[in-house]
């Protein structure tokens, strides 16, 4: 006999049911609260409770006013990470609606642009507008089969980004190292081949981990120390042993990852040396303005990257 843990407002009620009920509880349930870990968990009984007698008033007042500077906090929250998100959706639709319907725009570079705005939108839209309802709600939480589809399409919008950034350094490499024979070898059906191949590439990617992931037995906590459903939180809520997961998926991300960015850093080694060999400075001035876009992206995205795992 082991103890179930049952929410009660802000305090848990655990009662003695059998493990087997546990279990079950959680698989049936399939929520995933995003809450702050800690509370309560299947073998040890965490509690909330008020001081009796003369404190009660007095601990009632407190506990009243830490949930309103909470509620505050999540108002400013939410409305700094509205306006953001709002930004990037209208900075991206632009960006995708200028390069449509100026014919002049429509070359290789910026059809790898409109095609990365698009998915910045995706990429996006994967977790902030759940982020966004978690901080109006006062219950966090999402469905298992939700946490899944989220980490599915933040894993696979991801890798496609990683491909497509690849894809950009390659066009940069042959419009300042082979300008002559740039408009032979990137032909706009060349460019739409590359561009469907990324995506391909990038939705097929977190397959693997995600099957992984659905087979594994969850008997509690159900809760998610993240803001977002993401592989290596989830991972922490199995009962059973992850070493087969985390392999996999440490070494599909790293191949992924390091591939990609090897590919990217030697097209800007040779863009470099070939830029340095100009020998006008309005020439280097003009080579390096078509890359720093790029070049910032990447950087931006890479860190992110290194920043988070």
């Amino acid at each position: 006999m082991r103890n179930t843990c049952t929410p009660v407002a802000d305090s848990y009620r655990c009662m003695a049911k059998p493990i087997q009920y546990c279990k079950r509880f959680y698989r049936s349930a399939k929520l995933l609260l995003f809450q702050d870990p800690g509370d309560c968990d299947c073998n040890a009984l965490s509690t909330r409770q008020s001081i009796q007698g003369a404190n009660d008033s007095r601990s009632s007042l407190r506990n009243e006013e830490k949930q309103f500077e909470n509620t505050g906090v999540q108002a400013f929250l939410f409305l700094l990470l509205f306006l953001i998100y709002l930004t990037t959706i209208l900075g991206n639709l632009l960006i995708f609606l200028v390069v449509f319907l100026d014919s002049r725009l429509h070359t290789p570079m910026y059809l790898f642009v409109s095609i990365l705005s698009l998915l910045e939108l995706g990429y996006t839209a994967a977790t902030i507008p759940k982020m966004l309802s978690n901080l109006l709600s006062e219950k966090k939480t999402i469905s298992f089969s939700g946490c899944l589809l989220q980490i599915y399409f933040f894993h696979s919008l991801g890798a496609t980004e990683c491909y497509l950034l690849t894809a950009m350094a390659y066009d940069r490499y042959l419009a300042i190292c082979q300008p002559l024979h740039y408009p032979i070898r990137m032909t706009p059906a060349l460019c739409v081949k590359i561009a469907v191949g990324c995506w391909l590439g990038g939705l097929a990617g977190p397959v693997a981990e995600i099957s992984l992931v659905s087979h594994l037995p969850f008997c509690g906590p159900n809760r998610i120390q993240h803001i977002f459903c993401d592989f290596p939180p989830v991972l922490s809520l199995a009962c059973t042993d992850t070493s087969i997961n985390v392999l996999v998926d440490f070494v599909i991300n790293s191949c992924k990852i390091l591939a990609t960015f090897l590919l990217i850093l030697s097209s800007y080694v040779q863009i470099t040396c070939t830029v340095l060999s100009i020998p006008s400075a309005a020439g280097k001035r003009k080579a390096f303005s078509t890359c720093a876009s790029h070049l910032t992206v990447v950087l931006i995205f890479y860190g992110s990257i290194l920043f988070m795992y």
